[in-house]
């Protein structure tokens, strides 16, 4: 499966040298939209319509008090209806022009989701040690998003492999320091756009980087997250006396 995701290299290679050279809004604007839509697609992450931001910090759902404005897919089949065809992709993009899109976890690939902070810190230094990282998006709510091959999602339950840390988007608030979205999960897929000025998910690392094992990069999420927690902990102290 990693092979078959990084072999697109060289195509997806030049779409990543086009993004450095293009500002985060002019990437994730007409053309350049689609473009980073359909990269993510041909690199094998399946892809469905998401809300978007409504003026007013509210989302384009008729849901009052959406609790997750702009990030939640717009079909409760979103499952089934994600997809890496280019053909569907493309009319999606053209005849929904506002809206994000999420990816759905658990069937090619997993997201280790982090606090952005300790992300950086996380990133900094697997990439020191030389470590295949992987496609790394960065979002202005304060995340950042490692994906990961998928654990899978084996016939015999009695196969699957529980984690204290899997994560599905109606227990985000249960996970304030490492997610990990599998099966029965998503997140969105950069370009998007969030509530509030100019507030996005970008990509760091593009979707053409090979999946890694989410193995290789867990004990520095999570030693980075540890970190992150014991630091915002000490912080709070003087507050709290």
């Amino acid at each position: 499966m990693s092979a078959t995701f990084g072999g697109r290299s060289g195509r997806q290679g030049k779409l990543s040298q086009w993004l450095r050279g293009r500002r985060p809004k002019e990437a994730a604007d007409g053309g350049g939209r689609e473009a980073l839509l359909l990269g993510a697609a041909a690199a094998g992450l399946p892809l469905a319509p998401a809300a978007h931001p409504a003026p007013g910090y509210r989302c384009s759902c008729d849901r009052v008090g959406c609790p997750t404005p702009a990030r939640h897919p717009v079909s409760f089949a979103w499952q089934t209806q994600s997809t890496t065809d280019r053909a569907q992709i493309e009319r999606w993009a053209r005849h929904q022009p506002q809206a994000n899109f999420i990816t759905a976890t658990g069937m090619v690939h997993d997201v280790l989701d982090v606090p952005l902070e300790a992300g950086r810190e996380a990133l900094e230094r697997l990439l020191g040690s030389g470590v295949e990282v992987g496609p790394v998006a960065e979002s202005d709510d304060g995340r950042m998003l490692f994906f990961t091959l998928t654990r899978g999602t084996p016939e015999d339950e009695d196969e699957w492999w529980p984690c204290a840390l899997d994560c599905h988007p109606e227990t985000m608030d249960e996970h304030p320091g490492l997610r990990w979205h599998c099966r029965g999960s998503y997140v969105l897929v950069p370009p998007a756009r969030l509530p509030g000025d100019d507030q996005q998910v970008r990509w760091v690392r593009g979707p053409e980087q090979a999946l890694p094992d989410p193995l290789s990069l867990l004990e520095a999420l999570t030693d980075a997250c540890a970190r992150h927690a014991a630091a915002g902990a000490e912080s709070a102290w003087p507050l709290r006396r």
